[in-house]
């Protein structure tokens, strides 16, 4: 791993430091109670449960809830890869597609596994000082295993000058 993944890593890797960077940078996504299950220089795991804050009246999990899951998988593999890097660079969702498979009840587990692509999108950007996209794909899945939906989100990054 490296050093600068790893200290991001460490940032945010208790449970009490998680929840306080979702209070502070992401309220939402606190009170609907998103949970970071695994997280290295290659994916990013986040749970959210079917609760009071993140239903809807079908009994199941509320799309916005999903996507929020969905989004922070690929975003702190995107934050992880941009942290303490000689340049700043600006990060921006410019897009989002989602396909659902199924009803989400229970604990649905959605997993980005395009550490890879981030890393070398923004060491992309960073080297051209040009805007970079990328494309990620995060996949949910429930607690039988059961693939429920599945998100893409196209980033934009650019480094600063």
């Amino acid at each position: 791993m490296n050093s600068t993944f790893e200290t991001f890593v460490h940032k945010i890797s208790s449970p009490f430091r998680f929840g306080f960077f979702l209070a502070t940078k992401l309220p939402a996504a606190f009170f609907v109670g998103l949970k970071l299950k695994q997280i290295n220089e290659q994916s990013c795991t986040i749970l959210v449960r079917h609760s009071w804050f993140s239903k809807n009246p079908f009994k199941s999990v509320y799309f916005a809830a999903e996507a929020m899951a969905a989004e922070l998988s690929t975003g702190l593999l995107a934050i992880g890869h941009i942290h303490n890097k000689s340049s700043k660079v600006s990060m921006l969702v410019i897009k989002m597609e989602a396909q659902f498979s199924k009803k989400g009840t229970g604990k649905l587990y959605f997993t980005c596994p395009d550490g890879k692509a981030f890393e070398h999108t923004i060491a992309e950007a960073i080297r051209t000082r040009e805007g970079q996209t990328l494309v990620s794909k995060s996949i949910g899945i429930n607690e039988k295993g059961e693939t429920v939906a599945e998100f893409n989100f196209t980033w934009s990054f650019k480094a600063k000058s």
